[in-house]
């Protein structure tokens, strides 16, 4: 099985909607991530913004696995890190080293970007990702706050 991955450009929006259904798969949410897609310009100026980093893996011409990061400026030092905010892969494709390039392409990407770290979190349970983090990087364990943007 042959499998490549690429960083995603400007006119790859057809190939981000294919990645937004690996996603709904992977995390048993497919309306989230598939009934209410933005529209084509939004999803190209995301494409176009530098900050925003979107990886594919193919089988043949099939999207079978994506990423989703983002590179946040650091204020203190002229440097930055990027976040893994989505990483998924089609089901049949786990286990098959896909994440892993997936994660070389964006360790090749951040490289280019002077990044200083990738980092990513995992929740509890999710124990291929885990062991998938574990092999490639140093945990932390830290603690993660969800703070609602409603007035008070």
């Amino acid at each position: 099985m042959e499998i490549s991955v690429r960083t995603l450009q400007l006119d790859d929006v057809n190939l981000l909607r294919e990645m937004l259904g690996v996603f709904g798969r992977a995390f048993d949410d497919v309306d989230r991530y598939c009934s209410r897609q933005p529209d084509t310009d939004y999803l190209r100026r995301l494409l176009g913004n530098d900050m925003f980093i979107v990886i594919a893996a193919f089988a043949k011409s099939e999207v079978v696995g994506a990423l989703a990061a983002y590179e946040l400026k650091k204020f203190e030092q002229a440097i930055s890190e990027i976040y893994i905010y989505d990483l998924a892969v089609e089901e049949s494709y786990c286990r098959t080293g896909i994440a892993t390039a997936m994660i070389e392409q964006l360790k090749c990407d951040a490289l280019r970007r002077s990044a200083s770290v990738i980092y990513v979190q995992a929740d509890y349970g999710d124990d291929p990702a885990v062991a998938l983090y574990t092999k490639l990087g140093t945990r932390e364990d830290v603690m993660h706050f969800d703070i609602e943007v409603t007035p008070n």
